[in-house]
């Protein structure tokens, strides 16, 4: 890490995927760029990653630890519902490596890593960034051009330069890693995973079991204050047969459920990631987008330096939401809406068997994109929502 005399393009707080593909870009340009982050920081994370993803982010099969190849949803009557994927699959991570593969790789391409924690920024005049970094009790001054603050949820970063986007809701997550069991222990499918709409584990969200493997992830998530993850989580493992599987880690973190309305401080800070507010309502869903956050932070900040009009730093939410704006939109009308009491959760599980909902779920989850051909797929979900919504259907 530098002192006060020496300075970078780009100093990247957080080193998660989205600060580690935001660093990584920058120093393939040719950017020098710091990636500053904390020591043995891992979120609390399902680890599934779509086909999209390991094409845009060329993911090596050795970073994959598990191919699933169906889902099942399991209704608060513990009604179940497989949704299989056709001729496809999710990649499963487990997160403490995926995370160091992508930091590793921006340093073999020239980004400088360093551990500590961000405690502030000044501003000089003439356009430098002054980033404090503490590490064991000592304070350090790092000069840069731009900072991106890729600090998760409830940013520090942004605490301070972004305030509005530190106001983002939040759903708390928490999960427990755990020995997998041997395939086919009780209802545990190594190649599928199970997401659970049960008000007794999450009142306002789902819980999950997620296969990673030689692990696998078992958590639950809610905004409610008072709610015990940890208590759900446990009666989750004494329900499935998973409470005497060996515990390796715990872990716990918000988690954002809507896009921040601004991202970037109009000067020389931008925001990615979490910080950014870029996990998928409904789904929770994370990796892809914070990734894809990552990279527009970087292409925004190279506009920014090679022009010197900090007013390109707005392109990165733009961008995003110009992508991926619409599904956002309709994930969190889904999500305050199917998941607001059991009985509607109860529905929302049965409209998950039907062929085309599934289908066109996939296409769209796989690829990152709605699905716009077959619109008589679209008519016919539509209409069996509406039966559904006023009781036409059973559930």
């Amino acid at each position: 890490m530098t002192d006060a005399a020496g300075c970078y393009d780009v100093v990247v707080v957080g080193g998660g995927p989205s600060g580690a593909t935001a660093a990584d870009d920058l120093a393939r340009a040719g950017r020098r760029v710091l990636l500053l982050d904390k020591a043995g920081r891992i979120k609390p994370c399902g680890g599934a990653i779509p086909p999209r993803l390991v094409r845009d982010f060329d993911i090596p099969d050795r970073i994959i630890v598990a191919r699933v190849n169906a889902a099942r949803m399991i209704a608060p009557s513990s009604r179940e519902v497989d949704m299989p994927i056709d001729g496809g699959f999710v990649g499963m991570v487990d997160r403490e490596h995926f995370d160091e593969f992508l930091r590793e790789r921006s340093a073999e391409h020239g980004a400088e890593r360093a551990t500590g924690s961000f405690e502030r920024i000044e501003h000089e005049a003439g356009g430098t960034v002054v980033v404090y970094v503490g590490k064991d009790g000592a304070e350090a001054r790092v000069r840069t051009r731009l900072v991106i603050g890729a600090d998760g949820a409830k940013s520090k970063v942004a605490k301070q330069e972004v305030p509005a986007a530190a106001k983002v809701p939040c759903v708390f997550a928490y999960h427990e890693i755990v020995e997998s069991p041997a395939d086919g222990t009780g209802k545990f499918d190594a190649k599928r995973c199970d997401v659970f709409y049960q008000g007794q584990h999450s009142p306002d969200f789902y819980s999950w079991i997620f296969p990673h493997g030689e692990t696998t992830s078992i958590g639950t998530g809610s905004a409610h204050k008072g709610f015990s993850l940890r208590g759900s989580v446990g009666a989750l493992r004494q329900a499935t047969g998973l409470a005497e599987s060996r515990t390796i880690r715990r872990e716990g973190a918000p988690i954002p459920m809507k896009p921040a309305k601004r991202w970037d401080n109009g000067r020389d800070v931008v925001l990615a990631g979490d910080a950014a507010g870029v996990v998928a309502p409904a789904s929770g869903e994370g990796i892809y987008y914070a990734m894809l956050g990552g990279r527009l932070a970087a292409e925004a900040a190279e506009a920014c330096l090679a022009t010197g009009n900090a007013r390109a730093l707005g392109l990165a939410r733009k961008r995003f939401m110009k992508a991926h704006g619409r599904v956002f939109w309709i994930l969190g009308i889904m999500q305050y809406f199917w998941y607001s009491s059991d009985k509607r959760r109860e529905k929302f599980v049965a409209i998950c068997e039907d062929k085309d909902v599934q289908r066109l779920t996939w296409e769209s989850y796989m690829n990152k994109e709605l699905v716009r051909r077959d619109p008589m797929a679209h008519v016919r979900i539509f209409f069996k929502d509406l039966a559904h919504l006023f009781g036409f259907a059973r559930a």
